[in-house]
């Protein structure tokens, strides 16, 4: 099966076919994901979904190529975008696209970078060396602590006229799609009417050419992540729980393993 490119995912939005993109980090998700959607995201989210740390900023370069290489193995359809973690594209031009380059060594077929005007010259330059450019505006969580925490971005007047800027000098530079997280519908709206390329919406309202979940989330597997964005598609957390307790009882009853699963 061939694995979509950006073309594939420029001409859904061009014939108005909403794009599915799901965050996940290792092989076994990959494997289950991948027919279902368009875009599998490494989101340096694993800092928090995976490390258990309380925001995105401890994850590094070497992380995302263990998890890239891990979900690209098992991926035959699905395009392939890795988050660059914090300070590896914000340094230098050089740096980003030393950094960037690595990534796609790992696999992916493109990367993903948080911010607006202020890095589309870095943007500019890695698409011009042929490497393709996810942008991403609104709550960007490697600047949680300037954004005072996780909060929803363009409320107010001058904010979204500044996330309009950011979005089309982002496609200016070259990106080939842009996420928006956690900003009010109208606006994600606006700015999908305005550009060309695919918007990926994540608390961002139905307007958008797509979106995007972890797939941790939408399967439920934390039951204290509640944001107003999540729609639960499954409750795993209970299953799971019930199932190792089952297994917990059955071994200490020397129910398991039975002949059934042993060797002779």
């Amino acid at each position: 099966m061939k694995r979509l490119t950006i073309l594939d995912l420029q001409k859904k939005k061009d014939q108005k076919e909403k794009l599915v993109a799901v965050t996940a980090y290792d092989a076994t998700f990959a494997s289950l994901v991948d027919d279902a959607v368009d875009v599998v995201l490494v989101g340096d989210s694993l800092g928090m979904v995976i490390q258990g740390h309380e925001n995105t900023l401890s994850v590094s370069l070497d992380d995302m190529v263990y998890h890239t290489k891990a979900v690209n193995r098992k991926l035959t359809h699905a395009h392939l975008v890795v988050d660059m973690p914090f300070l590896t594209y914000q340094v230098s031009k050089e740096k980003a696209v030393q950094n960037a380059g690595t990534l796609l060594k790992a696999g992916a077929q493109s990367v993903k970078v948080e911010g607006g005007v202020e890095i589309c010259e870095t943007v500019c330059t890695l698409t011009k060396l042929g490497i393709p450019v996810m942008g991403h505006v609104g709550l960007t969580p490697q600047s949680v602590h300037q954004l005072g925490g996780f909060r929803v971005q363009g409320k107010e007047s001058y904010q979204k006229d500044q996330l309009i800027r950011d979005a089309k000098h982002l496609e200016e530079a070259g990106a080939y799609a842009v996420v928006l997280e956690s900003i009010p519908q109208d606006l994600a709206q606006e700015i999908t009417h305005r550009l060309k390329i695919p918007t990926i919406g994540i608390g961002a309202g139905v307007y958008c050419d797509g979106q995007v979940l972890v797939i941790y989330d939408l399967l439920g597997m934390d039951p204290q992540f509640q944001p107003k964005f999540l729609k639960r598609y499954a409750n795993l957390s209970e299953t799971i729980q019930a199932a190792v307790q089952t297994y917990a009882r059955e071994v200490r009853e020397e129910k398991f393993p039975t002949e059934e699963h042993s060797f002779h």
